[in-house]
């Protein structure tokens, strides 16, 4: 009897201690919170690997809970907002969701600065940042990013020159987009993505500029019968997002902590955050065609058309930012020599 009741003594305090040990090992849990669904190619191929990272470099101090589909409440233009007022520790947003807060980032997003290279891109982002960085007041950027760049995807008709787009009604995130749009001759809608499908089916919208990438998530092959782009993935610029969390969480991290985020989160992973979304492009589109829908790829000098008539966005840009005191025609310029440098 003395015997098995010392047993249980240990055994108990052996249990007492393993769960003491387990909350001691995450002691740092952070709240994740984005607008896609769980089963995105963003949460499944991006965000989840680097949560495991982090993870793993803190020896299971870490651990990261992710909120897919705006879960924790809001609507995603209040990603940004959540994450300042420390409402969530981390957001995954799309920059443009609230126009005018990060111009300096928009550089990126310019149909004449992007080229389609979306590691190329993401690189020079990070070359860069420290350019960007005064703009993300409250928050501590993880990684900045764009995707593959925004295609056109028609419902019912086949567009192949700017002046078919004329008259139409297309949705966009951004306002770098809408002046895309605009220069088209088309008239913008701008709307979060989780509403598109819906916007499409009711004709709202007769088209949207994405990337192939969401095809899946949003079953866009359900809805839209045209998409196109340009050879070698050419596209009318891009969208910028960014990974972020609450600054005064970020500066009450201990050393350690804060460098388990920076190892998981370094110029290497920000480059290979293009791979994936080229990976996820490919592979949307490729369902799009299993499907039974068109993918039209413009020739070289129709592209030209399209790129003309885009030409006044860039000058556009530059000069609502410089009304700001920001150095638009630097930026565009530090922008191009670094996605080429990046590109080679």
């Amino acid at each position: 009897m003395k015997r098995r009741t010392i047993i249980g003594v240990i055994a108990g305090a052996m249990a007492t201690a393993g769960l003491a040990g387990a909350a001691l090992a995450q002691e740092h849990v952070f709240k994740l919170h984005h607008l896609l669904a769980a089963q995105a190619p963003a949460q499944a191929q991006m965000l989840e690997p680097w949560a495991r990272q982090v993870e793993e470099n803190s020896g299971g101090q870490v651990k990261i809970e992710i909120y897919p589909a705006m879960t924790l409440g809001g609507t995603p233009p209040e990603l940004v907002q959540q994450a300042r007022d420390g409402v969530v520790d981390i957001v995954w947003t799309v920059n443009g969701y609230t126009p005018g807060l990060f111009p300096r980032t928009e550089v990126f997003e310019l149909p004449s600065v992007y080229g389609g290279d979306i590691r190329a891109a993401n690189l020079a982002m990070f070359d860069m940042f420290d350019q960007l960085k005064e703009e993300y007041t409250g928050l501590e950027v993880m990684w900045l990013h764009v995707h593959a760049g925004q295609a056109i995807m028609t419902v019912d008709e086949l567009v192949r020159s700017p002046a078919e787009t004329a008259g139409m009604k297309i949705r966009i995130p951004t306002r770098t987009g809408a002046w895309v749009i605009e220069a088209l001759g088309a008239s913008p809608l701008a709307m979060p993505v989780p509403e598109v499908p819906s916007a499409l089916s009711k004709k709202v919208v007769d088209a949207t500029l994405l990337p192939w990438e969401i095809i899946p998530p949003l079953k866009l092959f359900e809805q839209i019968d045209y998409f196109i782009e340009g050879e070698n993935n050419e596209r009318l610029g891009t969208t910028s997002f960014q990974v972020s969390m609450n600054k005064a969480r970020w500066d009450s991290l201990p050393a350690d902590i804060q460098k388990a985020f920076r190892d998981a989160s370094g110029r290497d992973w920000w480059g290979q955050v293009g791979d994936i979304w080229r990976a996820g492009d490919d592979f949307g589109i490729k369902m799009a065609t299993d499907n039974g829908k068109t993918h039209v790829l413009l020739n070289a000098d129709e592209v030209a058309a399209f790129m003309d008539a885009l030409a006044p966005v860039e000058q556009r840009w530059v000069d609502e930012v410089t009304s700001k005191g920001i150095d638009g025609a630097g930026l565009v310029q530090q922008a191009k020599g670094l996605i080429a440098a990046n590109s080679q």
